[in-house]
């Protein structure tokens, strides 16, 4: 790795750095650039149909700002704007945000733009920092400077002609705000600020990008801290933030950028955007969510949100994407499915509402997803992963001693043939192995006599290949009764080692499950078996065969 090519981007020298001790209480204002910043780094822009579907699906979770466009730079971009105000598309609450440069017949074709829309943030922009405002630009200092005061005029005196009765906000963006000398980047941005003059009843947006992500989370807080310490009009000004992902950190940034002082941030629905993406407010905002933070924006529906980016962007969510990717909630590792199913078995018995359950940070449920695929079962499961997948999706409590033994079956199907087991085949193996197992021995018909002894007689005709015969069973009660008839089969001597039944889940054929243990008395070993019947008493008998005809297999 060549790193002698790099050198460290400067640190700002800032004394007694006040956000490391913060905290976050409460939801910044949240603005979608997806229409603007999302869609110039596609490979195929989307056309005006997506974006309208696009448009209306944020407005739909909550966002009230909206950037819906460069419409001086792009047509598609005039006509979808356009056409949003012309259909009365955009609802009184929401702020539509247009992006525009410094120079005054683009800031005039933006104006014409969004003539007749009620609430319009303009934001103007012009690179500050260093290698842009000198190689690209050939700038100085105050060149630049100028330019951005000159573009702040230029928009002030458009507001003031607006007679449309159009509420307009204005945002200034020194872009490489992250890379920008920290006091020129507070000279440029004061300069603007004495130009427009904000008040109490206008204030002013400036919009701190970390337009490319150069340095860790925390030297980005540091400027942000430093900014808002030095700025003017500061109860006037919203800061806000707009961070890319290049050293995968954006929501580190962001997050650290709120407690430094921001109160606004720029980002896109699963990050999408230039190079590596802008900061996933998805992500974001379930993050919020997690800490007890009302995020403002509805995401109780992942897959909601999923369908419209997938559909209206031609881009895929990876399988890991923090809270929306498919495989977020699974567990395939046999230590945490038990830590999950412990955790869940002690939410539902405890009357506290507040999530607590190892390896999941949120409820699935809360994000629109369901507890089904997050235990999924392959050779690296354990015995609680099998218990929660038969109990959550068949409602089958395995007793423990079951749990260990068919885990174990589990591990060899799922070596052997090298696959991940999915909940049906889990379940059949278990019919298979367990439930109603009526070879070699086949329980016909069955009665009890009852007498006033209050001891228990048995008839049991039970079947075996082509024979059939009658077993007549005595004991001090029904059960005890039946197991006296099997011990009469040959070479057969047992004794219940443990009983357990329940109602199976709604929905299911039969009503009831047992679940038996049989010591086999010649061997002292134990052997398992289950019934299912819409009678207990018959799943328990059918427990009983299905027992004695494993213990048999075994043998063989």
């Amino acid at each position: 790795m060549n790193y002698q090519h790099y050198e460290r981007m400067p640190v700002v020298k800032l004394e007694n750095r006040q956000w490391p001790s913060r905290i976050q209480t409460e939801a910044p204002i949240w603005c979608s650039v997806d229409l603007r910043d999302g869609n110039q780094a596609l490979e195929v822009p989307m056309n005006i149909s997506q974006k309208l579907d696009f448009f209306k699906y944020l407005v739909k979770i909550g966002f009230k700002e909206i950037e819906i466009g460069f419409p001086a730079a792009s047509k598609t971009d005039y006509e979808f704007t356009r056409r949003l105000i012309e259909d009365n598309l955009i609802p009184d609450d929401v702020s539509i945000q247009v992006l525009t440069l410094a120079r005054e017949s683009t800031i005039e074709e933006t104006f014409e733009a969004v003539r007749g829309a009620k609430n319009v943030i303009i934001h103007l922009f012009n690179a500050t920092n260093t290698i842009q405002r000198e190689l690209v630009f050939g700038f100085n200092k105050e060149e630049c400077k100028e330019f951005a005061i000159s573009g702040t005029r230029i928009i002030k005196e458009h507001i003031k002609k607006d007679n449309n009765g159009t509420k307009f906000v204005f945002e200034y963006s020194p872009e490489g705000f992250s890379a920008t000398e920290p006091d020129f980047a507070v000279d440029v941005c004061n300069s603007v600020l004495e130009t427009y003059n904000p008040s109490a009843e206008d204030k002013v947006i400036i919009n701190l990008p970390e337009t490319v992500e150069m340095s860790t989370p925390n030297v980005y807080a540091d400027q942000i801290e430093y900014f808002c310490r030095n700025i003017k009009y500061r109860d006037n000004v919203i800061v806000s933030i707009h961070t890319h992902n290049d050293r995968g950190t954006a929501i580190a940034s962001s997050e650290l950028g709120l407690l430094a002082g921001a109160q606004r941030i720029e980002g896109t629905l699963f990050g999408n955007g230039e190079r590596t993406g802008n900061a996933d407010i998805t992500v974001l905002a379930i993050n919020m969510m997690m800490l007890g933070i009302n995020p403002k924006l509805d995401f109780s529906n992942i897959d909601e949100a999923i369908a419209v980016f997938e559909e209206n962007t031609s881009m895929s969510i990876s399988d890991r994407h923090p809270w929306s990717g498919k495989l977020v909630f699974t567990a395939f590792s046999g230590a945490h499915q038990d830590a999950i199913k412990k955790g869940i078995d002690k939410l539902n018995q405890n009357t506290n509402d507040k999530w607590s359950v190892p390896y999941l940070p949120i409820d699935p449920k809360d994000v629109g997803r369901s507890y089904e695929p997050i235990i999924r079962i392959n050779s690296q499961s354990g015995k609680g992963g099998v218990a929660f997948i038969m109990r959550e999706i068949f409602g089958l409590n395995l007793p423990r001693s079951f749990q260990k033994e068919f885990s174990k079956l589990i591990k060899d199907k799922s070596c052997e043939e090298d696959i991940e087991l999915q909940p049906q085949q889990i379940f059949d193996l278990f019919d298979d192995e367990y439930i109603n197992y009526f070879n070699p021995y086949c329980l016909d018909k069955f009665r009890e006599i009852s007498h006033e002894d209050k001891y228990s007689e048995v008839e049991a005709i039970i079947s075996k290949g082509d024979e059939t015969r009658r077993f007549v069973g005595h004991g001090n009660g029904f059960l005890d009764a039946f197991v006296d008839a099997v011990n009469q089969f040959p070479d057969v001597d047992v004794t219940i080692n443990m009983y357990s039944e329940h109602s199976m889940k709604s929905g299911s054929d039969s009503a009831a499950i047992t679940y038996i243990e049989i010591l086999d008395k010649k061997t002292n070993t134990i052997h398992l078996g289950a019934g299912v019947s819409s009678s207990v008493t018959k799943s328990s008998v059918r427990a009983v065969i299905s027992a004695v005809n494993r213990m048999i297999k075994a043998k063989m």
